[in-house]
């Protein structure tokens, strides 16, 4: 038995249709991650698997619970991180995770030791403020609060966006560690960087999964040139590199655009088109 079965399941907001017959699956012990951009429903799929959503259409088996049916059960087994900082911000560090601890009926010294190598990293705070920390602390501290029941499978959306780069390499090696204990872990991102220390991954764009294999195959796989491109000014951006000819197709990938160049343009000259418009919208 897989850790979580998705079958066909589709979810609209309106006439904003956000998943459109989703189909995966999810190994246990696996560190599977959701690539996507903003928008591409990575969100939603998550909330409908840890039940705060119920989806329009399909099934959807989390541990071998249904999320429609058996969803008290699935919140008793899964451990869930959402995109925002969702703590308490006036609770100290060490007060959030007694309240989570109460929260499952656990004491904190029962799984202490599967979070002690993280939160060894914040417990000279523990008297802070959560809402005082900082980016990396914060999603260290949540990161403990999701674990400290020792849920089967770990919900993790988006969980370094805005966070420097020292500490997502931190996290992802954390990550590492938990799956070596036989935690399933299921994890979306934008950043494809952070898709290498997955051990499959889903692309999902606009509410549908384009592909899912390992991310070597995946980029063994692609056929043409993806570039990153930032300036100052995001969206005139996107605007200005959509309308250039050999671009294919330009859209927003976590704190940067991803240009899809066309065949049959100079590489080099595409370059330097591309960081002409950069420097045109970094401009003050």
């Amino acid at each position: 038995m897989n850790a979580i079965e998705i079958n066909g399941i589709s979810k609209s907001y309106g006439a904003a249709k956000a998943l459109d017959r989703i189909t995966l699956s999810v190994h246990k012990a696996e560190l599977f991650g959701l690539i996507g951009s903003d928008g591409a429903g990575k969100t939603t799929l998550f909330r409908i698997l840890t039940t705060l959503l119920n989806p329009d259409c399909g099934t959807a088996s989390v541990a071998g619970l249904d999320v429609r049916q058996q969803y008290r059960n699935i919140r008793n087994v899964v451990g869930y991180m959402p995109g925002r900082f969702s703590l308490y911000p006036d609770l100290s560090v060490s007060e959030n995770l007694d309240f989570f601890a109460a929260l499952f009926g656990v004491d904190v010294r029962t799984n202490y030791e599967l979070i002690a190598p993280i939160y060894n990293q914040i417990a000279p705070f523990a008297g802070r403020r959560a809402g005082k920390l900082s980016g990396g602390m914060k999603q260290k501290l949540a990161l403990c609060c999701a674990l400290i029941h020792r849920p089967a499978i770990l919900f993790l959306d988006e969980p370094t966006t805005g966070v420097d780069a020292v500490s997502r390499s931190e996290f992802w090696q954390m990550l590492a560690e938990l799956k070596d204990k036989g935690i399933t872990i299921f994890v979306s991102t934008p950043y494809m960087d952070e898709a290498q220390a997955c051990d499959r991954v889903a692309l999902i764009d606009k509410g549908r999964i384009l592909a899912i294999d390992t991310p070597t195959r995946l980029t063994a796989g692609s056929d043409k040139n993806l570039y990153e491109v930032s300036a100052r000014e995001m969206w005139p951006l996107m605007l200005a590199l959509r309308k250039l000819p050999q671009v294919a197709d330009c859209y927003t990938f976590g704190e940067a655009h991803h240009v899809v160049t066309k065949e049959g343009f100079d590489p080099s000259a595409t370059v330097e088109a591309l960081q002409n418009v950069c420097r045109a919208f970094s401009l003050s």
